[in-house]
């Protein structure tokens, strides 16, 4: 099993490993306690009272975050004619059919995300075994297959995060990076969880939050109160 450097530890010491924090708290001491060298993400994971084994209870979308992600999202979209031109006007880093389905299968993947018109899904299910694996496939549950193709380019650029529950029944997301700060963050993960809590299976029974912790990129987890982050969705 790998240990963990010293700068981890320290951080591990002046965090209390039994208390749940209020998100703000978390939030200030995750950021207290980064140590890396660069400017690292802040990430939630959520773990639901859910069990993704059946159908109606698998819990996947997408969100706008307030302030975005951070992150410098590379955009290919799948189009042909004026959806194609559409496409590069709105910001897309790559468009184009045949040619890019072809590219692909030659082994290229320099892209971050994907958006497909409908009438070119029949190309794109030929590289799915390719794109699959990696979560690049065009999906029309979240958004990204679509002749609207300008909007959600622009949207994606902008920080749409999508996300699904694993087999756990755990949430993993970005909300953005250190530097944003804690007000910032706390914008992104109240819309985060508020999405989160209006997707709620009706077949999912007791507890549905059932544990919030965010961290850094290299840093340990923080525990944070289900309860107070719902009473800040009130609020909102």
């Amino acid at each position: 099993m790998p240990k963990h450097g010293k700068k981890y530890r320290k951080a591990v010491e002046q965090i209390d490993s039994t208390r749940l924090y209020e998100l703000a708290e978390a939030l200030d001491l995750a950021l207290k306690t980064k140590f890396a060298n660069f400017d690292e993400s802040l990430d939630i994971a959520v773990r639901l009272g859910v069990d993704p084994r059946h159908a109606d209870q698998m819990v996947r979308s997408s969100v706008m975050l307030p302030h975005g992600t951070g992150k410098e999202v590379r955009v290919l979209v799948f189009a042909k004619g004026e959806k194609e031109i559409e496409a590069r006007e709105a910001g897309a880093d790559y468009a184009g059919s045949d040619d890019l389905v072809a590219k692909i299968k030659e082994g290229w993947l320099e892209f971050d995300k994907t958006i497909a018109t409908p009438d070119m899904m029949g190309e794109v299910g030929k590289i799915g075994r390719i794109l699959g694996p990696r979560n690049l496939m065009p999906n029309a549950k979240l958004g990204t297959v679509t002749f609207d193709v300008a909007r959600v380019v622009q949207e994606v650029k902008k920080g749409k995060v999508d996300f699904r529950v694993d087999k756990a029944g755990v949430v993993h997301a970005p909300m953005g990076k250190a530097s944003f700060g804690v007000d910032k963050l706390v914008d992104n993960i109240v819309a985060f969880i508020d999405k989160i809590i209006q997707l709620k299976p009706s077949s999912s029974k007791g507890i549905y939050l059932k544990s919030i912790a965010v961290s850094t990129t290299m840093g340990p987890g923080i525990k944070v109160d289900p309860l107070q982050v719902r009473s800040l969705l009130k609020k909102a």
